[in-house]
């Protein structure tokens, strides 16, 4: 889990004080979806497209003869069901895989 803090610089007479604006706790996630339809090598490049357009998505691996998808994403941008909807919008409908 990675800690984003932001502080806000105050003068306070002889000196300054740092205060915390913003506590953000941001975890990167990874999923694995069974993607579905892919049949031929350009399957992937369309399905790795799609899931990278959607936002807070980091890293895509896309296998065509696993049909599986590995994503890591910010869970504070978007969730599994952003990713699986992508993929059907390309033509590829997928799944979690537990």
């Amino acid at each position: 889990m990675k800690r984003s803090v932001r502080f806000m610089l105050v003068g306070v007479l002889t000196g300054a004080v740092c205060l915390p604006l913003q506590t953000a706790w941001a975890a990167d996630q990874t999923v694995r979806l069974r993607v579905e339809r892919m049949t031929c090598f350009t399957c992937p490049f369309t399905v790795r497209t799609a899931l990278r357009r959607v936002a807070g998505v980091k890293r895509v691996k896309v296998s065509l003869f696993r049909r599986r998808a590995v994503v890591v994403f910010d869970d504070t941008r978007t969730d599994v069901a952003a990713l699986t909807t992508a993929t059907a919008h390309a033509g590829y409908p997928s799944r979690l895989m537990k």
